[in-house]
């Protein structure tokens, strides 16, 4: 009786050791060239880190604004060398202001996943003192429909301080993952009408922020609904090509322009040293190879893919919760061997709470550590030559463009996710995750193995503030008493009538936010002109 094969995440069959000629011929030719070449598999540049460090890069938010603005001044004093913002998830991720009555039924979790930012007040509070014209940052905005008021909040406020928008570097997201596939809010736009503002979003920032990267995809929230690597891979460049193909449709901006502003992508980094950091390499590679051969791109700054990575927080435990300071670790050595441009890694305490202060430092020192003591920055593409690595990184490219053509074959990225069709996918892995702990064949250390029932708890969970709300409600009735109706009520209509239009969304999403009105009434507008998405699944 044999052994039973052994497989990566995604189900390619492992052998015991691999020699040259394991390599797949196509993959053979391109093992020698130099990092910073096309295909860009062996990395972004030729002198990697060592010219140019990965941005130390940490989600961050909770609370107040002021609370919100405390913590990102804390990392940035850490040594984090950009900032994220992360707005109220109960508000944001719906446009919803506290009033709403799903809000206000769920009080006490207002603040708990972000700072509650409803209007450019709010933003204005979150942003004080902090370097906007030297940072590069993360405004919010990580869902599509959240995303114009996210981005016109911030860049609102640097107008206010002077700073010239053409010069302001940053990224935004609007990722389709996150609440159409990981995490389904109960009322968002339809698909189309989010491709409609992404578009809108690539075409201004081409035009008036091109320091600004106006999309990310984000395979990181895909991964972390339950795809594996290949299908994370194959996801995200099958969503790249919705914006690709949408804005060559439209016809305004150059299609090449419109690819350089969709080559900044957020990967998750797990817990397979191998598979993820080959993962990493595959993604330039194939980036490279999409360009090339469906839109007769070979610029080499836009075929170059830059990737942030962020490690896994659902690989955390709330048991012994020491031990994802080693997860977090090994996930960011992942990530960094695989190139990546910058990194975020998840708090060690982040299944029982967003990070605690001591927790988001640890993060910030496990990745100071690797550049500073490990030596790890003196040599590009450190695992190249591998047979493991370069055989490891073309079957999962082949893989990958295997899930691709499924998409594709399934009417496109956005259709499997009106169709529930990627749905299935991630809960079917999800399902065999479980079962693979559930029969003992997948050990998590802490949980499954090595329990210890004297100590579950080794840590407190963070507990952030418990004002937000109120002081969010009393901040929105505030801004209600105070602000120019008149020119509120204006640029919101302004706006209802460029979203019922085919005019880019963004400069009426700058006048409203500039006018002060509020991230409810804009989602009002949403559910008006665009309706709700008709989710595949039960919610």
């Amino acid at each position: 009786m044999g052994t039973k094969p052994v497989l990566s995440s995604s189900e390619i069959e492992l052998k015991a050791y691999y020699t040259a000629e394991d390599i797949p011929e196509p993959h053979r030719s391109r093992v020698n060239l130099p990092p910073g070449e096309a295909p860009y598999h062996r990395g972004f540049h030729s002198s990697g880190y060592r010219t140019k460090p990965w941005r130390i890069f940490q989600l961050s938010g909770f609370g107040k604004p002021e609370d919100e603005n405390e913590r990102i001044k804390f990392l940035l004093k850490n040594g984090e060398t950009g900032f994220i913002m992360e707005h109220d998830r109960n508000t944001a991720d719906h446009c919803y202001n506290v009033d709403h009555p799903d809000v206000v039924s769920r009080r006490e979790d207002v603040g708990l996943t972000g700072a509650v930012m409803q209007s450019v007040r709010d933003i204005d509070i979150c942003l004080d003192g902090l370097p906007m014209d030297t940072s590069f940052a993360h405004a919010g905005g990580a869902v599509v429909q959240h995303a114009p008021f996210a981005l016109a909040g911030y860049w609102t406020v640097a107008k206010r301080r002077g700073f010239d928008l053409r010069k302001l570097a940053g990224t935004g997201q609007s990722d389709f993952n996150l609440t159409y596939l990981g995490c389904v809010t109960k009322q968002q736009i339809p698909t189309d009408a989010g491709l409609r503002f992404n578009a809108d979003i690539i075409e201004f920032c081409t035009e008036n922020l091109p320091r600004w990267v106006p999309v990310s995809v984000a395979g990181y929230n895909g991964a972390d609904s339950g795809l594996t690597p290949d299908q994370e891979l194959g996801s995200l460049f099958a969503n790249t090509v919705e914006y690709l193909d949408e804005i060559k449709r439209r016809n305004k901006i150059p299609l090449e322009v419109a690819a350089k502003g969709c080559g900044g992508v957020s990967f998750r980094s797990s817990i397979h040293i191998f598979e993820e950091a080959a993962k990493m390499r595959a993604a330039r590679l194939m980036w490279s190879d999409l360009l090339r051969e469906r839109y007769d791109i070979t610029e080499p700054k836009t075929a170059n893919l830059r990737i942030h990575c962020v490690t896994a927080g659902s690989k955390m435990t709330y048991q012994q919760p020491l031990n994802n300071i080693v997860r977090g670790t090994v996930m960011a050595l992942t990530a960094v061997l695989g190139g990546v441009q910058s990194l975020g890694v998840s708090g060690y305490d982040e299944a029982l709470s967003i990070p605690s202060e001591h927790a988001h430092q640890m993060s910030v020192r496990i990745q100071q550590i690797l550049q500073e003591e490990t030596n790890i920055c003196a040599v590009t593409d450190p695992l190249g030559g591998s047979y493991y690595i370069e055989t490891l990184t073309a079957q999962l490219v082949e893989k990958a463009w295997q899930f691709f053509e499924d998409i594709m074959q399934e009417g496109g990225y956005l259709a499997c996710l009106d169709s529930g069709w990627l749905h299935a996918k991630a809960a079917e892995n999800q399902h065999k995750e479980f079962m693979a702990m559930e029969s003992g064949e997948q050990n998590i250390v802490g949980v499954t193995f090595a329990e210890d029932d004297e100590s579950p708890y080794e840590v407190d969970g963070f507990m952030g503030t418990d004002d937000a709300f109120d002081v969010a409600t009393a901040r929105l009735n505030e801004l209600r008493r105070t602000r120019h109706e008149t020119g509120a009520k204006a640029a919101l209509k302004n706006l209802e009538s460029v979203c019922r239009s085919e005019s880019n969304i963004m400069p009426a999403m700058l006048a409203a936010l500039d006018a002060e009105v509020t991230l409810g009434e804009i989602g009002d507008v949403y559910r008006e002109v665009f309706g709700d998405w008709n989710t595949p699944i039960q919610t």
